[in-house]
């Protein structure tokens, strides 16, 4: 986890953490960067995959091997061998912030799983059905849980509920997100 951590404060520093808006203008609570070839964007043109950075004007820092290694594992563990991130968005969430149900469909390719992994305070990850109306179940994530969607289950919504409670003992009052994909 300390790799996961330096490399993460490295990443920061070249592309820092931003609030991004969706196109009809609404400000989203996590705070989000990217690394890898490919960073996922949402402003008023809507959500999609870049390779500048617009806040620097410059490519996203690159995918930390520890980062490439963990996503590849991870996805290899629940039968998909020949997943190579090329793209990792981050979420920091402080006390308060979530993000609302969704499905992740910017990828070219939606046959490749989405890895995610949970660092810092405990959260609430929301998993319902293929559509936005249906019930969801409420899962716990803690410190070092991955969760990896695949197969029927890739486009299943999902969230996060505002972020509470205790705070953890190596980021105080904050969530992290690891989410790997392969975008390209």
């Amino acid at each position: 986890m300390e790799e996961l951590l330096i490399n993460l404060s490295h990443i920061i520093a070249q592309s820092p953490l931003r609030n991004m808006t969706t196109a009809s203008g609404r400000v989203l609570s996590a705070s989000m960067t990217n690394c890898g070839t490919l960073g996922w964007l949402s402003d008023r043109f809507g959500y999609r995959y870049s390779a500048i950075d617009p806040l620097t004007n410059g490519p996203w820092p690159g995918m930390p091997n520890c980062y490439s290694r963990l996503a590849t594992i991870a996805a290899c563990l629940a039968g998909y061998d020949d997943f190579i991130a090329d793209s990792c968005l981050i979420n920091k969430y402080k006390v308060g912030a979530g993000l609302s149900l969704h499905q992740d469909k910017c990828e070219r390719d939606l046959s490749f799983p989405t890895v995610s992994v949970s660092l810092g305070m405990s959260a609430f990850f929301l998993l319902g059905g293929l559509a936005k109306n249906t019930p969801v179940a409420k899962i716990q994530l803690n410190h070092g849980d991955v969760v990896v969607l695949c197969g029927i289950d890739r486009l299943r919504v999902h969230g996060i509920t505002p972020v509470h409670g205790s705070p953890h003992d190596l980021l105080d009052h904050q969530r992290i997100s690891l989410n790997f994909r392969h975008a390209g």
